[in-house]
């Protein structure tokens, strides 16, 4: 099990800046959006692929359950905040000498915390980061997102890799 270790000096607590910035990052740029595009509207076109827009999610990934009727904020919310707790004393628990692996994690947690804050106060989560694809018949689109989506899924990723290709994780 977990041992409390705030004071240890070879755990990866100092790399709860990189989870800091995210969490910074991830509000400034929801805040930029709400306060500058109108909701559920396209702000900027960027490129022909990708836009800025505004749009509430109320569900999780993909807008899964988005349409539960409410039940789900508290459930994301109580999944999210375990999450959280147990990524952060994973990285109390975690050599510091793992930076990869800190790293990671700290990602993964500043992005279910940014997420975690939406839920919290506005009860949805805001996207804004869109990509989509079109053709002469039909517009592909993926469902938009935010940096703390982004944060969640490059740390994941990296602890892929880091399982797979290093030694680091054994």
């Amino acid at each position: 099990m977990f041992k409390i270790s705030f004071y240890k000096k070879a755990n990866g607590w100092k790399y709860l800046a990189v989870s800091l910035a995210v969490i910074i990052l991830d509000q400034l740029t929801k805040g930029l959006i709400r306060n500058n595009i109108e909701l559920n509207s396209i702000g900027y076109s960027v490129t022909p692929f990708f836009s800025i827009v505004h749009v509430h999610n109320e569900g999780a990934a993909f807008s899964f359950l988005s349409d539960a009727g409410g039940w789900q904020r508290y459930f994301f919310l109580s999944v999210s905040s375990l999450i959280s707790v147990f990524l952060f004393f994973y990285l109390l628990n975690t050599d510091k000498a793992k930076k990869y692996t800190c790293i990671s994690v700290t990602l993964i947690l500043g992005g279910a915390i940014g997420n975690l804050i939406d839920r919290a106060v506005l009860s949805y989560v805001e996207d804004f980061l869109l990509f989509y694809l079109k053709t002469s018949d039909h517009t592909y689109v993926y469902p938009a997102f935010n940096v703390a989506d982004i944060a969640v899924c490059v740390g994941a990723f990296l602890l892929v890799l880091i399982s797979i290709f290093t030694k680091e994780s054994k």
